[in-house]
Formats: C-alpha cells, structure tokens, sequence
C-alpha cells in the first residue's frame, strides 16, 4: 500500500486548502453528514467558499453505512460529472471515512480521496489504514475494500463540536494503541488517570501528541501489513468481543459508541490473557479501575447474553476455518494473535467481566 500523507494541523481549513491543491483533479466532492454540515461547516467557511466542492450529504448515524448511502453517493458523484480525475473529500467520522472511502474506490475503478475525520474516533482508527467499508444484515463492515486515502487530515478543531461520549469513544482506540505498541504511554495514562488527570477537553491533557502517536503508529504497522496477513491484526486487540457487544446492542435498538464497545472488548481480551497467558493479572484491575469505570459506562448486558455474544464471534471476518480468533497481550506492548480461542475460555472471561463490571 502507498504512504499515505498525513497532515497534522490546529487549522482544519487550512488544512484542507493544502490536500486539495497539492492533489490534481478536474472537479471536488465533499461528502459530509448533516451533523457535520450543521457544526463543522461554519469552521471552514473560507475553505468552501474558495473551492466550492460538489456537496454530498447523508443523514447521520451507523445505520445509513449500508450499500443504500453507498448508491446515493454514487449517483451523485455521476450526477455531478465525475471523472477518474476527480476527488472527493470524506469529512466526518468513521461512517463517512468507511463509506466514502469505499465509494472512492469503486466509482470507475478508484477516484482519489482525502479523509478529514471530525471525530476523535475516526482520526485515531478509521481515517488511517486503507480499510473502508458498509455493514450488511447487521454485521459491520461486511462489504469492503483496502484503499487508502491519498491524504489524511489529523485536526483537534472539530473536536469542540463533540459531545463527551464520542471524545472518550475515540480515546478507546488510543489507550488500546499504547497496550500493543508502548509500555511508556500506557504507564503514562495510568499516572494520569490515578491522579485524576485525564480530561480530554483540557489543555493541559496533551491530546494531540496521542493522536499523533497512536496515528502514527498505526500508519507504522499498516506499512509494513496493509492487507492484515500478519503484523496488522494486532490492531483489533479489544475488537473480537467489541464488535459483538456493539453488533448485538445495536440490533436492541440499545446502540453504543464503537469506542464504549472496545473499551469492554479490552477488558474481556485482558481476562483472557491472564486465562490462557498467564499475563498479569494486575493489569486487569488497573485498566478496570483507571480507565473503564471511570470513562465508560456499563453496557446493558448481563450473563444472560454470553450464547449470543460468542455466536456473533463467530461471524467475525478475521476467523478462520469458524475458529474465533482474539489479540491477546503477553504483557504490555506484546501482543499475541490466538487464532483458535477455545469457546470455553471466552465463556469463562466473560463470566469474570460481567462479574467484575456488575459488582
């Protein structure tokens, strides 16, 4: 897979002038959802003024990411005159990133794009990487493509038009990169959260230097496994379970935050690890005293929902031969891809985990 360039700048606009002129194209798209369109416009202002892109918008939410959205930008970059030359910017969160990467990809056999993700979770998982995607009959990201966008936009800007669940959804995917990747700053995180020191609308928090970390990382890791043969599973520590409690919660109309999802997902893959590792067990009840508690709320599911849990495991795309396949950690920074997980043991960690997040 090709580099992707990423541009780390306070000025979302200023930003985007810089993608858009440094990327040859005959005429601009801009798909965005209405949530974006109503906070995040009046940011850029100058910016569309200038270009004045072709505006695409959908209405928000997980349950547009599906092949009918997909049509709809297609018949309108065809409506609009778009050509192989054209490009289009995704700017929004993962929905927009996924299914508009994805619909760059397939429009006359690949246009360019630029991802400028508004969300916290977006910019640190889904903007980066090259996967994109739709969820088909209630399971994510069934149909997709790897394709990377030509540039990523890494701005904090729009952040201040979050609500606070979806600033520590995306804080999710960063305290899951530095358990694979960095000792250093998961210690980090913990010295904060200890002392009361993680507010992720301070200042003082030093937000984009883990966003750039955790991107940068990622990016890293992508390079060398762009087509997640190896190395890049690592990625979906905390995943395996998250993917199924969010799946399952969404089809109860009960819907969570794919980061609230994963940050449950990292406590069951770490009772794992302790169950069939050996790993510390002490880091099971740092991560669920520091960091889960006090950011996440409890999902409304209990012991009576393992069956169906673990039956949504077994739809992940990343098993093989039906065999549920988790990232487990060795320990901090080593993480370790256990292909064929014995049900019983992922029955076992979730009867600790509900034990642990009931009580």
């Amino acid at each position: 897979m090709k580099d992707q360039t990423i541009i780390e700048s306070p000025d979302l606009q200023n930003a985007l002038a810089q993608a858009v002129e440094s990327t040859p194209h005959d005429r601009l798209f801009l798909l965005a959802d209405s949530n974006v369109e109503q906070c995040v416009f009046p940011l850029i202002t100058d910016f569309l003024d200038r270009f004045n892109p072709i505006r695409i918008i959908l209405p928000p939410g997980e349950e547009y990411k599906n092949l009918s959205s997909l049509s709809d930008v297609w018949e309108a970059l065809a409506d609009g005159g778009a050509s192989r030359k054209s490009l289009l910017i995704n700017l929004g969160g993962g929905v927009i990133t996924d299914l508009g990467g994805f619909a760059a990809a397939c429009f006359k056999r690949g246009i360019s794009f630029i991802n400028a993700p508004t969300t916290l979770l977006a910019a640190v998982d889904a903007a980066v990487g090259g996967k994109t995607g739709v969820d088909l009959n209630g399971l994510k990201n069934e149909i997709g493509a790897f394709a990377p966008a030509k540039t990523v936009i890494l701005s904090t800007q729009p952040f201040s038009t979050l609500p606070d669940n979806q600033m520590t959804s995306g804080f999710a995917e960063i305290v899951k990169m530095a358990m694979i990747a960095s000792p250093k700053v998961f210690s980090s995180l913990l010295v904060a959260a200890d002392h009361g020191r993680i507010d992720l609308r301070s200042k003082d928090f030093p937000l984009s230097d883990l966003l750039s970390f955790a991107v940068n990382e990622k990016a890293r890791i992508v390079k060398m496994d762009p087509h997640e043969d190896g190395l890049r599973k690592i990625l979906n520590f905390g995943h395996t379970c998250g993917h199924a409690f969010e799946t399952l919660l969404l089809r109860r109309q009960k819907p969570v935050t794919h980061g609230e999802a994963v940050a449950h997902g990292i406590l069951v893959a770490l009772i794992l690890s302790n169950l069939r590792l050996k790993a510390d067990s002490m880091v099971i009840y740092q991560y669920h005293r520091l960091i889960l508690r006090p950011l996440f709320s409890r999902l409304p599911l209990n012991c009576d929902d393992i069956d169906e849990i673990v039956d949504l495991m077994r739809h992940d795309k990343k098993n093989t031969d039906g065999k549920i396949s988790f990232i487990l950690l060795n320990g901090i920074g080593h993480p370790v891809v256990s292909s064929d997980t014995p049900e019983a043991d992922i029955h076992a960690a979730l009867d600790i985990y509900f034990d642990m997040v009931n009580s």
